[in-house]
């Protein structure tokens, strides 16, 4: 299998940063082949300016982010959830890279028709939270993770996206934090 860990935290000393590293460790423990992309380090601008309107140029980094993708035969996004969506660095990373013509291909002369282009990719989203897992999906109804699993993976062919969501971190103690990076670095393992 052909692994690209997605990387969407922007602070390096984050939990989110300690799980990739755990999720890598098991890669690397299961053999399985694997590139990363840690969005914070890429030199883009987030914004798409001009929407589908008129072409923006993709930086260096970002075509080399579209390669990674187009190599990987499952993808793995870690970030955290922050007002109920994924840091802002992630979202330009979204608009900028998943463009129509790499992540789909909208059907002429229809609305409501596109064509799927990266099918046969698998994903994984691990998030983090500051309520509990529970709570944010039962009372807020993961509005971030529908966006990423239906808006983004499932829209471009990407299925099935399974999601690990990590809450309460706020106010957690070392323990809780100790068995989220066992539980991800067997995922990692399991190439899941």
């Amino acid at each position: 299998m052909k692994i690209v860990i997605l990387n969407g935290h922007p602070d390096n000393e984050s939990f989110g940063f300690a799980l990739a590293e755990a999720y890598k460790k098991g890669v690397i423990t299961s053999g399985a082949e694997f590139k990363e992309i840690v969005i914070r380090d890429l030199d883009f601008n987030v914004n798409l300016q001009f929407g589908y309107r008129k072409r923006t140029e993709l930086e260096a980094d970002l075509l080399v982010a579209q390669e990674k993708i187009k190599w990987a035969d499952h993808l793995v996004w870690i970030y955290p959830i922050w007002w109920g969506s994924f840091p802002a660095i992630l979202k330009g990373f979204i608009d900028r890279v998943f463009l129509p013509g790499f992540a789909f291909k909208k059907v002429e002369n229809s609305k409501i028709k596109w064509e799927k282009l990266l099918k046969g990719k698998t994903a994984r989203i691990i998030s983090t939270l500051d309520q509990p897992a529970w709570y944010y999906r039962l009372v807020n109804k993961e509005p971030s993770t529908n966006a990423m699993k239906k808006l983004v993976c499932d829209f471009c062919g990407i299925s099935p996206v399974k999601v690990t969501t990590i809450g309460s971190l706020r106010l957690s103690e070392d323990r809780y934090r100790r068995k989220w990076l066992t539980k991800i670095e067997k995922l990692g393992q399991q190439n899941k």
